[in-house]
């Protein structure tokens, strides 16, 4: 019987810290991880292309594009208007997010970054398997627009769009409604770019709280279609996670691709297998 529950299950911030990489690597030997979203420009990005080359293609990667809260590939003198001295972006997103959308010479060094890190990811000799962006700014018009025009000459050909319906039982405020209909958006740019998108995606009202008990509740009860989970593992917390995000449970999420059991009507996959 073919499964008509497909299931893709992705760790961002590869390549931030070696203990996320570790983690990565683990749950692709001996769980259910079977992709990573790769910051290019991160601390440990080339010890997260080591790692995933060992995997022999087992583990697929994808770029996580940076244009928030993160470093840039591209020396600060380049993009003066979208970093700081140290090639690093602000953490406001809606501040970016008007910057973006308003400023024509914003939108110049952005696509010029947005490149940058393409190539980089190229660079690494790794196939690209999707590409998202850290915060999910590429719900952003702008920032979608690029990654799409400019990915597509860097050969992708699948993109996560942020759409977590409602699951059994739970309440829904005005902010993740409006966020649901705002990802059709990024939806129609992506199929008018014919990018394979997922159908559904959880990991957003629990980002950082994937817990064991969580995703087996969520593997256990998908919908049809092409479901995306994502994740923030590590193997324990260091000076940057808990720095950028505190309150993250890493370590149980980790555990969650160690533990979670997959039916046999699921059919866990990657977005390389699909196209």
């Amino acid at each position: 019987m073919q499964a008509n529950k497909t299931l893709i299950t992705v760790a961002d911030d590869f390549g931030l810290s070696p203990l996320v990489n570790e983690a990565v690597e683990a749950a692709a030997r001996n769980g259910i991880l079977t992709s990573a979203s790769l910051m290019v420009a991160a601390p440990a990005a080339a010890d997260a292309v080591r790692r995933a080359k060992a995997l022999g293609g087992s583990l697929r990667v994808g770029l996580h594009l940076v244009v928030v809260e993160g470093p840039a590939c591209l020396d600060a003198e380049a993009i003066p208007t979208l970093v700081n001295a140290d090639g690093m972006f602000p953490s406001d997103q809606i501040a970016m997010g008007f910057r973006y959308a308003l400023s024509r010479a914003v939108r110049r060094q952005l696509a010029a970054e947005i490149r940058a890190q393409f190539e980089a990811f190229a660079a690494t000799g790794l196939p690209l398997d999707h590409a998202n962006a850290h915060k999910h700014m590429h719900l952003h018009p702008v920032v979608g627009h690029l990654m799409l025009s400019i990915g597509r000459a860097f050969g992708l050909r699948a993109v996560r769009v942020p759409a977590e319906p409602k699951m059994a039982g739970q309440a829904r405020r005005f902010g993740d409604r409006a966020l649901y209909a705002w990802s059709g958006l990024l939806r129609r740019q992506a199929t008018r770019a014919g990018m394979l998108t997922n159908d559904a995606m959880f990991g957003l009202g629990a980002s950082g709280h994937m817990t064991p008990s969580l995703v087996q509740r969520l593997v256990d009860r998908l919908p049809d279609g092409l479901t995306e989970l994502y994740f923030h593992p590590a193997t324990a917390q260091d000076d940057i996670l808990r720095r950028h995000m505190p309150a993250y449970e890493h370590v149980a999420e980790f555990e969650a691709l160690l533990k979670t059991r997959v039916p046999p009507d699921v059919r866990l996959t990657s977005y390389s297998d699909l196209i």
